[in-house]
């Protein structure tokens, strides 16, 4: 089971909202997840990016990759690891 660290998009028509979730890769994108471990919300000045660094470090530590979009979020938001910024797509 291959384990990838993404965005579930929530929130109303033209208002969206994301979760940073942990998700089988196979999953679909707004289904099932293994657990959220923070947020995402462009409708914020700036955009409000909010982890829980123990779980992402936990997660990278089990394998689990980020998407190149979660990865360019994290590295930006200076809440990535090394192993973060190199994404496995």
């Amino acid at each position: 089971m291959a384990l990838k660290i993404r965005l579930t998009r929530h929130g109303a028509k033209k208002r969206p909202f994301y979760r940073i979730v942990v998700a089988n890769n196979e999953a679909p994108r707004d289904g099932r997840f293994i657990e959220i471990i923070g947020t995402y919300d462009p409708n914020q000045d700036p955009a409000q990016v909010t982890v829980q660094a123990e779980p992402l470090a936990q997660w990278l530590g089990r394998g689990a990759r980020p998407t190149k979009t979660v990865a360019s979020l994290l590295k930006k938001h200076g809440l990535t690891p090394a192993a973060a910024a190199k994404p496995n797509t």
